[in-house]
């Protein structure tokens, strides 16, 4: 899988919120990123932070770890579009969640994160 940089996790977050999915870029520090994705109940699944080949994820409740997404196998080797698909199939109802076989419908889609000002903010970073 390519790392997780500033860049790829935006286009990432955008492809989830257009299908209506809760999606935000989680920065865990300078040069590291990550994507969180807020889910009912007060809890979020945070994704690729920790810098690892795989794609993972810790569910988080008010800080504390509720669940969590097993490493997929063969997600070293994802590209952007099959990092999407396995976030939009993933089932967080269990402690150890699982993936579905299709991923569910789109529900309308949420705006971009940081909106009109975006660049700016991210001082012209985007590509």
């Amino acid at each position: 899988m390519i790392p997780m940089d500033e860049n790829r996790a935006l286009r990432v977050v955008d492809a989830l919120r257009e299908r209506g999915v809760d999606a935000h870029v989680a920065k865990v520090s300078v040069y590291q990123f990550g994507i969180r994705v807020m889910l009912p109940g007060g809890r979020q699944a945070e994704w690729d932070t920790d810098d690892t080949a795989g794609l993972e994820a810790q569910v988080m409740k008010d800080g504390m770890l509720v669940g969590y997404v097993p490493t997929i196998e063969g997600s070293e080797d994802f590209d952007e579009q099959q990092t999407i698909d396995a976030l939009l199939r993933t089932d967080y109802d269990q402690p150890v969640a699982t993936r579905r076989t299709e991923a569910p419908p789109a529900r309308p889609p949420l705006p971009r994160d940081g909106g009109v000002f975006r660049r700016f903010l991210g001082g012209f970073r985007e590509r």
